[in-house]
């Protein structure tokens, strides 16, 4: 049966009975269907049971529509209450159960305590499991205790004697019934005085105490026969019925028994009739839950597919969070890295910069020192040798030997000889006229001394001649190390060893001097390292240097070869 059609049904059966719902068919809004159950509450504490369960039923199908567990809780508690008070005690658990489902899911302290005393009251009076009731009722002191409410404290402890004392567990009751003693009258109900009368009465009997229990017995009693509640007097009566039994007044005993299994007996038919009278209703009442279950099964299948749907569409909105993340990331690392090669282009272009200017200023240097050395060797030096000859020839001529003319000619030869030695430290004459090998060969003998030994080693013939420009740099690079040697090192010896290598020139360099720590190398001074590296790249080379304190130092460097095209004259005549 559809959703509207059971509304309808439900609506046209209240207003039948007498009883005024919504006049038209829409979903009531919070506060109506809060009115509803209140009305369904209502009806079931008078009495009502059939009209308080059709408008319970009607206010649970609004309040799971609405999703609002605090209504579905208390909806719930109406409907087993009333099946409570029809002693239809396993549907009575069955409601509870779920009303304190959606209870626990709400703030409402006041419905917790409200439904797990009642649980505790089927535990223990129905299906007599006295350790679960006990449980309940203690969760339900626990709540009642949280909000304060005295009335309900002195009535729950008031359940947990009762359930103690029923198993015989007198100490565990006795303090719970010594706090009702002492606040029952003040918080107390008159519903639960016969019963306070009783648990005194068997409390006194547990301790022996005859005198305090007849008259605690006898006063219950008395107040269960001048008020309605035939089930605390009929406990009332069995009770008392016990104490006379272990007292030994048996016939007091069998009359009390005898009141009790009339009061009981009466109070089975009572429930009976009830059953009898209800069965109608339950008949129809079961018709409407198995609609109404539907329909909660119905809300709970929608709301549990719209619960996946939104957990799939936060998976997909989170995927493509995650996807723009990564995207956005993946631009950002594009994008930076595109910055730091240009970044690194521009300082390559600015280091080729800078090596282009060092390689220039070598070369210019080179360049320079090669002219200069020429335009001495060829001019200046000429003219002084020429300037000795006419001055000889003019001593010879006129026969003098003039001290002027003898010092003069001891300044040209001099300066001659100065000019002639700077010519050949700018442009070693060896160097243009035999090659590289004896130039070096010539630079170790020379820089040899006391102090300090250079031993020459080579595997390539001495005779071998390569490029000019190519030995005049080689010369003055490996001039350069031997230099820093003797500046730095304090070696008493070093090495130089040359080799041939797939058309590579393979130099190294070893002393045994100080050393150095290559870690902190940029901070040492005069070594002129970064002109020979400048020199060595320009020539497409490497240069490796291995150094450590105390230990002497090697340099490595391998440079590709540049052959002669040609046969070249040498630059100097010889002196």
């Amino acid at each position: 049966m559809p959703y509207k059609q059971i509304a309808i049904a439900l609506i046209f059966l209240l207003n039948f009975s007498g009883i005024t719902v919504f006049a038209n068919t829409k979903s009531p809004n919070k506060e109506e269907v809060t009115q509803l159950a209140k009305e369904a509450n209502k009806q079931m504490k008078a009495g009502n049971f059939e009209k308080s369960l059709i408008q319970s039923r009607l206010a649970l199908t609004y309040a799971i529509a609405l999703k609002d567990d605090n209504l579905i809780a208390t909806t719930y508690n109406t409907i087993a209450a009333n099946f409570d008070q029809l002693s239809e005690y396993e549907k009575a658990f069955f409601y509870y159960n779920k009303g304190l489902t959606h209870a626990n899911k709400t703030n409402n302290d006041v419905l917790k305590n409200w439904i797990n005393n009642n649980l505790g009251n089927i535990y223990c009076f129905d299906k007599k499991q006295y350790e679960k009731g006990i449980y309940y009722y203690k969760k339900s002191l626990q709540y009642s205790t949280k909000t304060h409410d005295s009335a309900e404290i002195v009535f729950t402890k008031l359940n947990l004697t009762w359930a103690y004392f029923d198993i015989g567990r007198f100490e565990e009751g006795f303090p719970h019934l010594k706090y009702i003693n002492k606040h029952h009258k003040k918080h107390g109900d008159e519903s639960t005085i016969v019963a306070l009368n009783m648990l005194n009465g068997m409390y006194h009997s547990y301790k022996n105490d005859t005198q305090k229990a007849s008259f605690f017995f006898q006063n219950a009693i008395k107040l269960g026969t001048e008020g309605n509640e035939k089930s605390d007097l009929s406990y009332s009566h069995h009770e008392y019925s016990k104490f006379l039994f272990k007292n030994g007044d048996y016939e007091n005993a069998y009359m009390n028994l005898a009141i009790y299994n009339q009061l009981t007996t009466q109070l089975n038919n009572e429930e009976k009739l009830n059953k009898a009278n209800v069965a109608g209703i339950n008949l129809e009442i079961d018709e409407y839950k198995r609609e109404i279950d539907k329909i909660g099964n119905d809300y709970k299948t929608k709301e549990y597919l719209l619960i996946q749907e939104q957990s799939r569409n936060k998976k997909i909105v989170i995927i493509i969070i995650l996807l723009l993340l990564f995207f956005f990331f993946l631009f950002y690392i594009f994008s930076e890295n595109s910055k730091l090669k240009q970044k690194n282009k521009i300082k390559d272009i600015q280091s080729q910069l800078q090596q282009n200017t060092i390689n220039a200023s070598i070369n210019g240097q080179e360049l320079e020192r090669k002219k200069i050395a020429s335009f001495l060797h060829d001019n200046i030096s000429a003219l002084l040798s020429s300037a000795g000859l006419h001055l000889n020839a003019f001593t010879s001529q006129n026969n003098t030997n003039a001290e002027e003319i003898i010092k003069t000619k001891t300044i040209l030869e001099e300066a001659h000889d100065q000019i002639r030695d700077l010519s050949h430290e700018l442009m070693p004459t060896l160097l243009a006229r035999f090659g590289l090998f004896y130039a070096l060969e010539d630079l170790c003998e020379k820089n040899s001394n006391s102090v300090i030994q250079f031993k020459y080693y080579i595997v390539v013939p001495s005779k071998t001649r390569y490029n000019e420009d190519f030995e005049m740099k080689m010369y003055f690079i490996i001039m350069e190390l031997l230099n820093n040697i003797i500046k730095h090192s304090s070696a008493t010896q070093a090495n130089l060893t040359i080799q041939e290598n797939n058309k590579s020139l393979k130099i190294n360099i070893e002393d045994n001097g100080k050393g150095f720590d290559t870690d902190k190398f940029y901070i040492v001074e005069g070594f002129g390292i970064n002109q020979i590296k400048a020199r060595i790249n320009n020539l497409k080379g490497t240069i490796a240097i291995h150094s450590k304190l105390n230990l002497g130092t090697i340099v490595a460097i391998e440079v590709p070869i540049t052959y002669q095209k040609k046969t070249t004259t040498p630059v100097f005549p010889s002196q």
